[in-house]
């Protein structure tokens, strides 16, 4: 990203731009970024955007051969068309010679690095990885947005903020700003005001859940059993993430025991690295005879369920009551 920015900073702008990786926040902050330096503001003559895997290289190369309608440069833009799985080998022999008045700019989850379009990409312009950001750079970003509110949030309270409400950068930003504005007039933000106005996502409810069932908290893992389904949660898509969650612990710990650390667990497990380090703690609770014998009664119960023989409600209370006690 230091690359991206100093190119943003400077004015200095290539031609060719790959932003890619998990964090769709990050992706759409700087799409719009480059889009603003690259365009003046509301030109939507010289602006197209293609989405998809249908995208026609044919009608895209055509567009870019046309010479911008008064203005210096023509952007187009690709978003998810696949090109840099397959099927980009003419866009890049395209790049190579690109007229300078057209700018690519592709925003894509997946790219395969060994790819011709790819590397064409990393030698005329810039591809940025803009993947998952740790829990420091998380923490300070939070801070950072705090102090331009002109409010104060220690950093326990932004960590109790930052389990309460995930990683997605692009809910962390919304529940800032309920917090903002419950927060009007006063100067400091406690974790008081955090219980009151952000909304607890289900990922971490489910893992509160387990974590209660791993300290044998029987009481308190059915009180967030029963806050669920409060919230109109179905019984069985609670089960279903359980289940789902010791799957991850299970595999966390096989990760754990082959010698792996934080950051090769959170990629081989598909886990953000802030979540991978709460999984790798929460693993050491269970022996793993007992998540096998978990994972196995959960299919059990989902047979029972479907066959009648069980209620959705009465089959996860008997899941949570049988593991906690």
């Amino acid at each position: 990203m230091k690359s991206l920015n100093e190119d943003l900073k400077t004015g200095q702008l290539k031609q060719v731009y790959l932003l890619f990786g998990e964090e769709g926040y990050l992706k759409r902050q700087y799409r719009d970024r480059l889009t603003r330096a690259l365009l003046p503001e509301g030109d939507t003559m010289n602006y197209a955007c293609y989405e998809g895997k249908g995208t026609e290289i044919r009608e895209v190369i055509d567009l870019a051969e046309t010479m911008p309608f008064f203005a210096e440069r023509r952007l187009i833009v690709f978003e998810n068309t696949g090109f840099f799985k397959s099927g980009g080998n003419d866009l890049a022999d395209y790049i190579k010679e690109m007229p300078e008045s057209a700018c690519f700019l592709f925003v894509e989850n997946e790219v395969d690095k060994r790819s011709r379009l790819y590397k064409t990409v990393k030698a005329k312009g810039r591809a940025v990885e803009l993947g998952f950001q740790d829990e420091g750079t998380l923490k300070r970003w939070v801070a950072g947005i705090v102090r331009n509110e002109n409010r104060q949030a220690g950093e326990q309270t932004i960590a109790y903020f930052l389990n309460k409400t995930g990683t997605d950068m692009e809910n962390i930003t919304k529940e800032l700003e309920k917090l903002f504005c419950y927060t009007l007039g006063r100067d400091t933000i406690t974790k008081e005001d955090v219980d009151a106005v952000c909304v607890t996502q289900i990922s971490n409810h489910i893992f509160d859940m387990v974590d209660a069932v791993a300290q044998k908290k029987q009481r308190r893992a059915l009180e967030l059993y029963y806050d669920l389904l409060a919230l109109k949660e179905p019984p069985m898509r609670i089960l279903f993430l359980m289940i789902r969650q010791y799957r991850i612990l299970l595999q966390v710990k096989g990760l754990l025991k082959s010698g792996y650390g934080r950051k090769e667990i959170a990629s081989k497990a598909g886990l953000h690295p802030f979540v991978a380090g709460k999984y790798m703690d929460q693993a050491k609770h269970f022996p793993t005879k007992e998540l096998r014998a978990i994972l196995e009664e959960g299919a059990v119960l989902e047979q029972s369920v479907k066959t009648g023989k069980l209620t959705d409600h009465l089959a996860v209370e008997l899941f949570l009551v049988k593991y906690s006690s």
